[in-house]
């Protein structure tokens, strides 16, 4: 949209006026804008520097049709924080009723327009069909979706009798834009609340917090948006595993302004009077709630403030909200494990220059059982290991003298690549795994990476896993779900209930466990071959789109990309490990072995071996 659209005809000049950090005055030149004639997509703006805001022009007294229609799309890519710009080109009742906050429709370019009538303008009114094609929409809580299709809609636009002047009269609710302009205009950030399908096993252990990312528009008062949207509670797909430490009916109060730290570093943040009453435990979980959500926001914010009923509830520093929940990014290895060449499980330093590996401790350094594939619990106590041959699974603990024990699963498939994928841990110490077996196929949870597995529920799911990573936060899960000729990498949510004794029900009368709600993290791979977490709602993926070639990305689990540069290229991946901790270089088994990338640097061979992995 916003200098996304070009036409034919006698044109004008369009200008936006952008506010620098110092308050200086900057003018951008957009592309000319026709007065009469179709309005096609061309290139979109460039991307502005991160502290320039932009805001649009508001339109002239004898603007055609055409300039109303374009200097609203305009208007809509611009920083105005409440679209009062935009709500000018509207007529009075239709800017009473137009909804920008309900949705955001994006396109693959910069919507186009054209008049139904172009000849009929001195009828006094007149339509305009606006088209494209949808790449993604952002609903009304701010969550992002991929989408597809055609995207077409019409505005209307009527000539006041008294004035003379066009104005729209009938609009789509929410807004639409062009794939760069949203890029420009909005930033992913991650809100946390904690999960619920866990409970605490010892008075110690700390709530563990789960990303839900959400988009907000990148220059206008982010913060307070943000803590808004965290106080009102969880996007849809992910509230039904996980709780908030806000009160029902919390909401900032209203005569709240914008939320800024002061030069300290301190952000007080005044709630309702819904929040009074809380206890200082439970306030301490809604600061670290609000300063896990800020960190990537806003760095300045070094504490939080609550206050509620005229008074302090409590604060909270960063470094003290560790202590009070974690999260997956805060886990940092001690160890990089991997196969070596002698088929046993071996480990070296995380991060460290030292690539000499060294067996790990226990029955499956040993070497007793070759292996093809491991996972290591979080702690870095346990261990699983799948059998070379991909038949059965063994579960052992990294300490001398420790001994494998029977398989904790086994598949009946006939050949390896049919049996089991490598398992995966979560951070309460269950065990993933899938069994590829195509007469058999299934999910498995073995609680504690023991005891008879649980079989996990797929409704709705079509094809076969043939690849499991499960979040930190065990309650969100990464599938690669084999379809026809389509491997898809998919993000569901974990349910847990009560006993189950039916017969769809988990084995043993144990807890039913559930992934629900299955979506596409990269909708435009065809073939993904390898996947990893890599940070609190962050995944890194190898792929390849339709006739395209091999490349590693990395993703969000809503589907979008991040703002962040992709890993350097490299051929031949096989597995990818990453760590959710940022300063854990990204670690690949490829072509020349295992590989790793630290930060600003090249791929670096590290050592012979294969299926190298981070702790989880």
């Amino acid at each position: 949209m916003g200098g996304e659209r070009a036409g034919r005809g006698r044109g004008i000049s369009v200008r936006k006026a952008a506010y620098a950090a110092g308050g200086a005055v900057l003018l951008a030149g957009c592309a000319s804008m026709p007065d009469n004639g179709d309005l096609r997509g061309v290139e979109s703006t460039p991307r502005q520097d991160a502290q320039v805001r932009v805001f649009a022009m508001p339109p002239s007294e004898d603007a055609t049709p055409t300039q109303i229609v374009q200097g609203f799309l305009e208007a809509l890519t611009s920083d105005d924080p409440d679209y009062k710009t935009a709500r000018q080109y509207l007529a009075p009742e239709a800017a009473k009723t137009w909804r920008p906050e309900l949705s955001t429709t994006v396109l693959s370019n910069g919507p186009a327009a054209h008049a139904d009538r172009p000849d009929q303008e001195d009828t006094g009114a007149l339509s305009y069909t606006l088209s494209g094609t949808k790449v993604a929409t952002v609903d009304e809580q701010q969550s992002f979706a991929p989408d597809s299709g055609r995207y077409d809609k019409i505005v209307h636009l009527t000539k006041d009798a008294k004035s003379g002047q066009w104005r729209i009269d009938a609009v789509p609710q929410g807004v639409v834009m062009g794939k760069s302009d949203f890029q420009r205009n909005y930033m992913s950030v991650n809100k946390y609340y904690f999960a619920s399908n866990h409970t605490s096993t010892t008075a110690t252990e700390l709530p563990m917090a789960v990303a839900d990312p959400v988009y907000v528009r990148r220059h206008v008062d982010p913060t307070t948006r943000m803590v808004r949207s965290l106080v009102g509670g969880p996007t849809t797909w992910l509230d039904p595993v996980v709780r908030s430490s806000f009160p029902t009916g919390t909401a900032l109060r209203k005569d709240a302004g914008p939320l800024t730290p002061d030069d300290r570093g301190r952000l007080a943040v005044p709630l309702n009077d819904s929040a009074a009453e809380v206890g200082t435990g439970r306030c301490e979980e809604m600061a670290a709630q609000l300063l896990f959500t800020l960190r990537g926001l806003s760095p300045a914010v070094e504490e939080v403030e609550l206050r509620s009923g005229g008074g302090q509830l409590c604060s909270l520093t960063r470094e003290g909200a560790e202590t009070v929940a974690t999260r997956g990014a805060l886990y940092q290895p001690d160890y990089l494990y991997f196969v070596d060449k002698e088929r046993r499980l071996a480990r070296i330093a995380a991060g460290s220059s030292d690539t000499d590996p060294d067996p790990v401790p226990g029955a499956l350094g040993e070497g007793a059982t070759a292996l093809r594939s491991v996972a290591v619990a979080r702690d870095e106590r346990t261990a699983a290991g799948v059998a070379l041959d991909g038949r059965s699974l063994f579960v052992t603990s990294l300490v001398s003298g420790s001994s494998l024990g029977e398989p904790v699963l086994s598949s009946r498939g006939k050949t390896e690549e049919d049996r089991l994928t490598p398992p995966s841990w979560d951070a309460q110490g269950g065990l993933w795994v899938a069994d590829r077996d195509p007469g058999n196929p299934g999910l498995y949870l073995l609680e504690e990476g023991k005891g008879e597995p649980i079989e996990v529920r797929t409704p709705g799911l079509a094809g076969r896993v043939r690849a499991v990573r499960v979040a930190a936060d065990g309650v969100r899960i990464a599938l690669v779900v084999e379809d026809g000729d389509r491997r898809s990498l998919l993000i569901g949510r974990i349910e847990q209930t009560g006993a189950d004794d039916g017969p769809d029900g988990a084995r043993g009368g144990g807890p039913a466990v559930t992934v629900l709600e299955l979506r596409s993290a990269t909708p435009e791979l065809e073939e993904v071959t390898a996947m990893s977490w890599a940070g609190d709602s962050r995944l890194v993926v190898v792929g390849r789109e339709h006739e395209g070639v091999e490349q590693m990305k990395y993703v969000e689990v809503d589907g979008s990309t991040p703002d962040v540069s992709p890993p350097a290229a490299l051929t031949g991946v096989k597995t990818v490990t990453a760590s959710e901790d940022e300063l854990a270089p990204l670690v690949a088994y490829s072509v020349d072995g295992i590989v790793r990338l630290p930060s600003g640097a090249q791929w670096q061979r590290v050592t012979e071996g294969t299926a190298p992995v981070y702790p989880g």
